[in-house]
C-alpha cells in the first residue's frame, strides 16, 4: 500500500524529472485519478485523455507540489478535476450552452444507486473527511459547491438553478470553501 509519504517522495522526485518516479506514483495514483476523470466527463475515452493531460501537468508541475500538512491526493486529484472540468465546460460549449441538460444528466447519475468510481475514491480517508465537512453546510450551499466543483457548473447556472443574484451565489460560494478550509484543518 503507497503511503502519504510514498506520493511525496514521489512528487519531490518528479521535480527532479526522475521518470521511475513518475511510473510510481501513475501506478499508485491512476486508478483514483482516473474515477475522478470519468466520474465528472461521463465518457471513458474522454476522461482517459484527461488523465493524460493531468499526469502531463503533474509531471511540469511537480516542483510546485509543497509538503505542508495537506495530503499530496488532494493535490492530484485538484490539478485532474480542474482539468476534467476545463473538459466539461469545453464540450457545454460547442454543445452550444445546453448546460442545465448536462448538469440534469450529471444528477441522474448520482441517484443511480451503485458505486461510482468517484464514490469509490470519495472512500478513502480524505473523501469520508471532504463529506462531513460538506454535511455541516447548508443544503443549498452544499450542493452548489458540489455542482461547481465536481459538476463544472458556472456561476450563472448556479444561479439560475438556485435562484439568486449571481453575486450572492459568489458569496456562497466564497463562504462554503472558508468553511470546508476551516472544517478540513481542524
Amino acid at each position: 500500500m503507497t503511503t502519504r509519504d510514498d506520493i511525496e517522495s514521489y512528487l519531490a522526485r518528479m521535480a527532479l524529472r526522475e521518470r521511475a518516479a513518475f511510473d510510481l506514483l501513475y501506478s499508485a495514483t491512476s486508478a483514483k485519478l482516473f474515477g475522478v476523470c470519468l466520474r465528472i466527463l461521463n465518457d471513458r475515452q474522454q476522461a482517459e485523455e484527461a488523465l493524460q493531460d493531468a499526469y502531463l501537468r503533474i509531471w511540469e508541475r511537480a516542483d510546485r507540489y509543497r509538503a505542508n500538512g495537506l495530503s499530496p491526493m488532494t493535490w492530484l486529484i485538484t490539478v485532474t478535476r480542474n482539468l476534467a472540468i476545463d473538459r466539461l465546460r469545453a464540450r457545454k460549449a460547442a454543445a452550444g450552452g445546453a448546460g442545465a441538460t448536462v448538469g440534469e444528466d450529471v444528477l441522474e447519475r448520482i441517484a443511480d444507486g451503485g458505486p461510482t468510481p468517484e464514490q469509490a475514491a470519495l472512500a478513502s480517508s480524505e473523501g469520508e473527511k471532504l463529506r462531513a465537512c460538506l454535511g455541516e453546510l447548508p443544503a443549498d450551499r452544499a450542493e452548489a459547491v458540489a455542482r461547481a466543483y465536481m459538476i463544472g457548473d458556472t456561476y450563472q447556472e448556479l444561479a439560475t438553478r438556485f435562484d439568486v443574484p449571481l453575486n450572492t451565489m459568489r458569496t456562497w460560494l466564497r463562504r462554503a470553501l472558508m468553511s470546508l478550509k476551516e472544517c478540513l484543518t481542524r
